[in-house]
């Protein structure tokens, strides 16, 4: 017998619903049995399949809780002035970004959104950061994109 998709592969397998041959390329196992990859039906998860629209409210959410972590971080940084009470401050505001925006899309997930996430992680920081017109010695620059890491790690640890 040979495969009917790939005929120059000989096999013994056939679909479990519909007989027709495939080869362990085409076999897709599924709990009641081997099948082709038509009678499988291979369908995406809901919560993967994200449409243009929650793209569009993952921005809008993600821009605006942004601006405002990143002016109260702004006022935050202005009292702490240790450095590992600001690696918190940064996990808390990743959290928070990356929770108003999971529930801005109905807690669907994917790569399209982490990378909003991790964006508007960016974002926040930088508004954070931006009115620090002080000269930054290697140090303090050093540290502070360890900051950045925690905080996008924590915005984009959502979506995963």
């Amino acid at each position: 017998m040979r495969c009917a998709t790939h005929p120059d592969v000989e096999t013994s397998l056939s679909c479990g619903k519909c007989g027709k041959p495939i080869c362990p390329k085409c076999l897709v196992q599924t709990p009641v049995g081997a099948r082709c990859k038509e009678c499988a039906s291979l369908k995406r998860l809901p919560t993967y399949d994200v449409s243009t629209s929650h793209y569009m409210r993952a921005v809008g959410a993600g821009v605006g809780i942004a601006l405002v972590c990143g002016f109260g971080w702004w006022a935050l940084n202005l009292v702490l002035p240790f450095f590992l009470l600001r690696l918190v401050v940064a996990a808390g505001v990743g959290y928070a970004i990356g929770e108003v925006i999971s529930l801005s899309v109905n807690r669907k997930r994917g790569v399209g959104l982490a990378i909003v996430s991790g964006l508007s992680a960016t974002l926040s920081f930088a508004v954070a950061n931006v009115f620090f017109a002080r000269v930054a010695g290697l140090l303090y620059i050093l540290l502070s994109l360890l900051v950045l890491a925690v905080v996008v790690v924590m915005a984009v640890n959502r979506f995963r």
